[in-house]
């Protein structure tokens, strides 16, 4: 089978193309011209158009996921506090009124306190989300 003679071809690339392209080819130990030509084949195939659909069809699952947890997550905040709020309201009964001046005093120090704390778990872990199962069966929430 006889070989075709290859044809030059002269091109000017951005310098950051050019490293990106010098580093790779020199990681793989070929030639620039090698690595330039297999990328102009492969842009310039059939099936490019294939592959990028492919590539983005994955990377919209990939989000598609991350929201599935975010809206997951958000939904067991929202459940988290709304529990609370009803039990601490029926089960807390109203102050009189001259321990209420008291415990207004108060109200600062212990919502700082508070926040102090949710900072803690928030940074240290584990989060209320990581201990409830992602297999629980929505029918008997």
């Amino acid at each position: 089978m006889k070989q075709r003679k290859k044809q030059r071809l002269s091109v000017y690339l951005d310098p950051d193309i050019m490293a990106a392209l010098t580093d790779y080819a020199a990681r793989r130990d070929h030639s620039r011209s090698l690595v330039a030509e297999a990328a102009i084949a492969s842009f310039l195939s059939p099936d490019a158009a294939e592959r990028q659909e492919a590539a983005t069809t994955k990377r919209l699952d990939q989000i598609d996921r991350r929201i599935a947890r975010m809206e997951r997550d958000t939904g067991i905040s929202v459940e988290t506090l709304a529990v609370f709020i009803r039990f601490w309201l029926t089960t807390t009964p109203p102050l009189p009124e001259p321990l209420q001046a008291a415990a207004k005093a108060q109200a600062g120090s212990r919502y700082d306190a508070f926040v102090a704390a949710l900072g803690r778990r928030m940074a240290q872990g584990p989060k209320l989300r990581q201990e409830i199962s992602e297999d629980i069966d929505q029918r008997q929430l």
